[in-house]
């Protein structure tokens, strides 16, 4: 299937666009706790980063810009008001590893690695903007008739 003119070869359909506090810590604190690796950063005029990319296992890439970027009062979720909309739900390869990777980078662990009825070990995480992240790893597989995990060869 090819790429349509509309989008660029190099972009996912979805890509989450969060605001951050600063770029350049959210940068390393992504690398350092979830593994992403930095691809692009394109400074404002003052030289601060105004916007950043990482890549996720090759395929996902997520973007950061600072609060109040392009004109809009966006904030994080740790300086705004409510609770955040919406959560990332990302697969990794060691759901228990990423997670104690991510507590030594000083992520916040909301909810312990644990083994879900679907067939996902799951853990929840917030990252220093206050983002939740939950990662996952498969273990079983998900059945109707007896919803707990089998156990993956």
């Amino acid at each position: 299937m090819s790429t349509p003119s509309w989008k660029p070869d190099d972009i996912n359909f979805l890509t989450p666009y969060l605001t951050v506090s600063d770029p350049d810590k959210s940068v390393d604190f992504y690398e350092a706790a979830f593994g992403f690796e930095p691809s692009k950063a394109i400074p404002g005029p003052d030289g601060s980063t105004f916007h950043a990319e990482m890549h996720y296992q090759g395929k996902i890439i997520v973007m950061f810009a600072p609060e109040g970027a392009w004109g809009n009062e966006a904030k994080t979720p740790a300086n705004s008001k409510t609770q955040p909309g919406a959560a990332f739900y990302t697969y990794c390869e060691d759901v228990d590893a990423l997670v104690a990777q991510a507590k030594d980078a000083g992520a916040t662990v909301v909810q312990e690695p644990e083994d879900m009825f679907w067939g996902d070990r799951i853990a929840n995480v917030l990252d220093p903007d206050g983002h939740v992240w939950t990662f996952a790893t498969k273990v079983g597989e998900f059945n109707e008739e007896d919803p707990q995990p089998a156990q993956v060869a």
